[in-house]
């Protein structure tokens, strides 16, 4: 990155990419006083011109998916055939949305007192800074971009210097659906810059993905402010499976949630324990199910599904937690060797440690890739133990046939999401929380409207 210049490597091609010019700091007060301008408009709009707009939205980007899927598979390195599969969810996330926004947003009448009209508004709060994260680089923003405008905000969506293409996307697909001037903007900016917003008196609400070092930094950017701050930070997802689950179904699930997408998800199965009496049969069922899993190659080949990390120094990262876990005592049952890769390209090496040690990293600090370790358990009561044992806690799984046993273990869970049978997955009808170093605030659901709005009580005494 030069001094006003951002330049993106493709980790496939280990070429630059692109190269964007970089929002000075000077011109931070310009991008709010544009979108202030665009939300004193739209916050007087009817919230059924507001869902025409965002239906037009999904229509425009649903018409730019496979360019959309492309860029993205060239900026982070993501599978092209699941960058499309990320298109069709947003789609799916965005409707959703769109079609709870007017029950949700409509005002609450509070009956009781005669000679009284008392009902709650929902009143936007005005521009909503979203700093986007380059993981799930659609996914993400969405979960934040459309709600804010349903809600009547105006949005600076500030995507990750990985992935500014998608940002970009977002602001071309609003325009393409009709929206007013500047209600949707995309900067190119630096860190620094993108602090000056969250300090910005213009800017209402504050929305950041990323880490929990970044998360900390966020807070102590908006300290000096009385503004709500949404964190979707990290985490280390487990999951349980217990011996009278769907065998295949959990070994092919814990699978797929440890390796989608490389591993890069921050609800992806990073932990796994294992009932000791199907512990033995496990491991080699799971050994077996990530050697047909995965396929390293070019993220352009439908083919491929294992990609290269978004990031050059991921790979070093996730060796040494590798071996830490091996040096406490784990056993490498599958590894980088079982694999063939391209001679270009920051791959990671694809690690499955069993018998991994509670202690080591490998169990205890985010991987954000393709290795994971696997425990044997001896009961409930120990998996919970474990399973809590985090400083994380966005979602846990469960793997049962018994119903009842999953809800008595999902009630002692410390997460903000806990699955039964199911892993690695958003549901835009729940909200999207954590509790911990995971963050704070919720998204999607009607419970997402909540933090884009703030509540007026109108008390009203009718003339008698």
């Amino acid at each position: 990155m030069s001094a006003n210049e951002l330049r993106v490597i493709n980790p496939y091609t280990e070429q630059i990419e692109l190269a964007l010019p970089l929002l000075s700091l000077n011109e931070v007060d310009r991008v709010v006083a544009r979108a202030r301008h665009a939300y004193y408009g739209w916050r007087a709009v009817p919230i059924d011109a507001r869902v025409a707009l965002c239906r037009r939205f999904v229509e425009a980007f649903t018409g730019m998916r496979d360019e959309v899927a492309s860029n993205t598979s060239r900026q982070m390195g993501k599978p092209v055939k699941q960058a499309r599969g990320e298109v069709n969810r947003l789609v799916e996330r965005a409707e959703y949305m769109i079609g709870i926004a007017q029950e949700t947003l409509a005002d609450e009448f509070v009956p009781g007192i005669a000679g009284f009209k008392r009902y709650i508004r929902h009143e936007p709060l005005g521009v909503v800074f979203d700093i986007a994260a380059w993981n799930y680089p659609l996914l993400i923003a969405v979960n934040v971009v459309v709600p804010s405008v349903l809600a009547g905000n105006a949005v600076i969506l500030k995507h990750s210097s990985k992935t500014p293409l998608c940002g970009q996307a977002f602001e071309d697909a609003f325009k393409k659906a009709g929206a007013p001037d500047n209600l949707v903007q995309h900067v190119v900016c630096e860190h620094g810059v993108a602090e000056a917003f969250v300090k910005h008196p213009g800017v209402d609400f504050v929305s950041f993905t990323g880490s929990t070092h970044g998360g900390h930094d966020m807070v102590r950017a908006a300290s000096g402010r009385f503004i709500n701050l949404g964190l979707e930070l990290g985490g280390k997802d487990p999951a349980y499976v217990c011996a009278d689950a769907d065998f295949a179904s959990a070994v092919e699930n814990c699978v797929d949630g440890a390796f989608y997408n490389a591993g890069q998800s921050c609800c992806a199965i990073e932990r796994v324990y294992v009932d000791q009496s199907i512990y033995k049969d496990f491991v080699e069922a799971y050994i077996a199910e990530t050697k047909k899993y995965i396929a390293p190659g070019n993220p352009q080949a439908d083919t491929t599904t294992l990609g290269p990390m978004a990031s050059k120094t991921a790979a070093a990262f996730l060796a040494g937690q590798v071996d830490d876990a091996v040096e406490s005592g784990g056993k490498l049952v599958v590894s980088g060797k079982d694999f063939t890769f391209p001679d270009r390209g920051w791959f990671a090496q694809p690690a499955v440690v069993a018998d991994a040690p509670q202690n080591c990293s490998l169990m205890q600090e985010e991987s954000f890739g393709p290795v994971i370790g696997i425990a044997p358990v001896a009961d409930d009561a120990e998996a919970i133990r474990l399973m809590n044992d985090s400083a994380y806690g966005l979602t846990a799984s469960i793997w049962t046939t018994d119903v009842e046993r999953a809800i008595r273990v999902g009630e002692q869970i410390e997460t903000g999401t806990f699955f039964l049978n199911r892993c690695d997955y958003c549901d835009p009808g729940l909200p999207w929380t954590g509790v911990k170093d995971t963050g704070r605030g919720a998204s999607l659901s009607h419970y997402g409207f909540l933090q884009l709005t703030r509540l007026k009580s109108m008390h009203l005494r009718l003339p008698q």
